[in-house]
C-alpha cells in the first residue's frame, strides 16, 4: 500500500467481520424493500432494485428472503414501512460524514444517531452542511490478481469510466456515473473480469487526513454508526496515514 488509505479500503478489510454481524441481512432487506417501493418490483426495469438484489445474492442471502422483501416493498404482502432519512455532520479531525438511514421511527433514529455522534466526539450538522463536498457515483472494485490496469481501462473506456484508482494493493477501484454502473458491470462480465462491491457511492471531492489519534477516534465513530440498526451506509472523506494504518493492521 502507498502509505495512505481511504476509508473504503478499510471497509474492505472489515468486510469479513461485518458479514458475521446480525444486521447485515437486515440492511439488505431494507434496501430491497425501499427500492421495490420506489421503483417497482421488476429488477430489469429498476436499476436500484437490480443492484440491491445482486448485492444480496453476493452476500448469500436466500432467494426466499429476497422475494419476500420485494413483495413487502410492492405491497403484495404486509410489512414495515420504511422512510429514508439522511444526516450530515462532522467527526474527529474535522472529517465530513454522511449517514443514510432507513427507519420506521424517525424519532428513535435521530436520537440514536445524535447519541453516537456525541459519544464519539462528532456533531450533527444541517442538511447540506457537508453533502456539497461529495458526488454520487457508481463504484466497483476489480481484483488486481486477475487483470491489469490497462485491460480494465480498455474494457471500461466505452462503458462510462471516469476514474481508475489503483492505490489499494489488492483492488482497482472503478468510478463511473451512476447511470453507467450497470453498463460497466456488463462490460466486465463480458470480458470475464471479476469484480465485487458494485454500488452507488458518495465520493468526496477531497480527503482529510487527521492526526493518528484523531483518525482512530474517527474510525470508531464510523464503526459505531455502521452498527446502528437504522443506518444503511456511512460515507466520509477520511484518509488514513501510514502510522494510523499500522495501528489498524496490528
Amino acid at each position: 500500500m502507498s502509505g495512505h488509505s481511504k476509508w473504503s479500503t478499510i471497509k474492505r478489510k472489515k468486510a469479513a467481520t461485518d458479514q458475521k454481524r446480525g444486521n447485515l441481512f437486515t440492511k439488505l432487506v431494507r434496501e430491497i424493500t425501499i427500492a421495490a417501493k420506489t421503483g417497482g418490483g421488476d429488477p430489469t426495469g429498476n436499476p436500484r432494485l437490480r443492484l440491491a438484489v445482486d448485492t444480496a445474492r453476493a452476500n448469500s442471502m436466500p432467494l426466499d428472503n429476497i422475494q419476500r422483501a420485494i413483495k413487502k416493498g410492492t405491497g403484495e404482502i404486509e410489512g414495515v414501512t420504511y422512510e429514508e432519512i439522511t444526516y450530515e455532520g462532522y467527526g474527529p479531525g474535522g472529517i465530513a460524514i454522511i449517514i443514510e438511514t432507513a427507519t420506521d421511527n424517525r424519532n428513535r433514529t435521530v436520537a440514536d444517531i445524535r447519541h453516537i455522534m456525541n459519544r464519539h466526539n462528532g456533531s450533527l450538522g444541517e442538511n447540506g452542511s457537508v453533502s456539497w463536498m461529495f458526488q454520487r457515483k457508481g463504484s466497483i472494485d476489480v481484483a488486481k490478481s486477475g487483470t491489469d490496469e490497462e485491460s480494465v481501462m480498455e474494457v471500461l473506456l466505452d462503458a462510462g469510466l471516469e476514474e481508475l484508482d489503483s492505490d489499494d494493493e489488492n483492488y482497482f477501484n472503478v468510478i463511473v456515473d451512476v447511470k453507467d454502473l450497470e453498463t460497466a458491470k456488463q462490460a466486465l462480465d463480458t470480458a470475464g473480469i471479476s469484480y465485487a462491491n458494485a454500488k452507488m457511492d458518495m465520493i468526496p471531492d477531497s480527503y482529510v487526513e487527521p492526526a493518528p489519534e484523531e483518525t482512530a477516534k474517527a474510525m470508531k465513530l464510523i464503526d459505531a454508526l455502521e452498527n446502528c440498526d437504522d443506518v444503511q451506509v456511512v460515507y466520509s472523506n477520511l484518509e488514513i496515514g501510514e502510522e494510523a494504518m499500522r495501528s489498524f493492521d496490528s
